[in-house]
C-alpha cells in the first residue's frame, strides 16, 4: 500500500525464521519418494508444487487498516512479503522455475541460511 512500509528491524527475526524453516522443509521434501519420482502433475514438477503450496499457505485478504496496523506493530512480515522475500532468496526456487538473473524473483544479493 502506498505510504505503508515494513519495518526491517521489527520483522527480521521472523523473516529469517521463514527462510530457515522453508529451506529445511524443502531439504526434507527432497528425500521423499514423491520428490524423487519427479512426476509432473498438471504441468508442475514436485519442486514447483512445493513452492506453490508454500505460497498458497500465505494467501490472505486484509483491510487497508489491518495492513497498516500489521506493518506498524507485528513482528511478522506481510503475507505477500513472506512469500516474495523467502522464495526470492532460495536458489532451489530459482532452479525449480528456471528463473534467470534479472527476473523479478531473483535477488542480486540473496540471503543464504546454513
Amino acid at each position: 500500500m502506498p505510504g505503508t512500509h515494513i519495518i526491517g528491524k521489527q520483522v527480521q527475526g521472523e523473516a529469517i525464521a521463514d527462510l530457515g524453516g522453508t529451506t529445511i522443509a524443502f531439504n526434507a521434501f527432497m528425500k521423499t519418494p514423491q520428490y524423487q519420482a519427479g512426476k509432473t502433475i498438471d504441468g508442475f514438477t514436485p519442486a514447483q508444487r512445493f513452492f506453490l503450496a508454500y505460497a498458497q499457505v500465505w494467501r490472505s485478504i486484509e483491510t487497508d487498516d489491518a495492513r497498516r496496523r500489521q506493518a506498524a506493530t507485528d513482528p511478522h512480515p506481510d503475507d505477500a512479503y513472506r512469500v516474495i522475500g523467502t522464495l526470492s532468496n532460495m536458489p532451489e526456487f530459482r532452479t525449480a522455475f528456471a528463473c534467470a538473473a534479472g527476473d523479478a524473483m531473483v535477488r542480486a544479493n540473496s540471503c543464504r541460511i546454513w
